[in-house]
């Protein structure tokens, strides 16, 4: 697995809440993604809707449903599970994809990955 690249703070991320945006380059392309956290553990996702690659979040960094258990598209009402990003509902093809994390010492990392790189500066 590659280094892990510090994303934020630990308690930036509540249950269910809003997620913390960073940018990464995948397959060539910069793009959104997101960490959220969801019944204690820290996920992270590209934020592309798998429906029609367009960003998903309601409002910058929004993206639980009104009950916290569902991801959503804003655009197309698609639903996506926390834990997995798999489709639960709506018009989607298959999952969001998924970003290695990991927690530790009060600090959420990300990993990189062939197809999923930093943003160079």
């Amino acid at each position: 697995m590659s280094p892990p690249i510090a994303l934020c703070m630990s308690q930036e991320l509540l249950d269910s809440g809003r997620a913390v945006g960073f940018d990464v380059r995948y397959q060539g392309q910069t793009c959104r993604a997101f960490a959220i956290r969801y019944r204690g553990q820290v996920h992270a996702y590209l934020n592309r809707c798998t429906h029609v690659a367009m960003e998903m979040d309601y409002q910058p960094e929004r993206f639980f449903d009104s009950t916290g258990h569902w991801l959503i598209c804003a655009t197309h009402g698609a639903t996506y599970r926390p834990d997995s990003g798999q489709c639960s509902g709506g018009p989607c093809r298959g999952g969001l994809v998924k970003i290695a994390v990991e927690e530790r010492d009060g600090v959420v990392h990300w990993h990189t990955a062939p197809h999923l790189q930093p943003i160079e500066f």
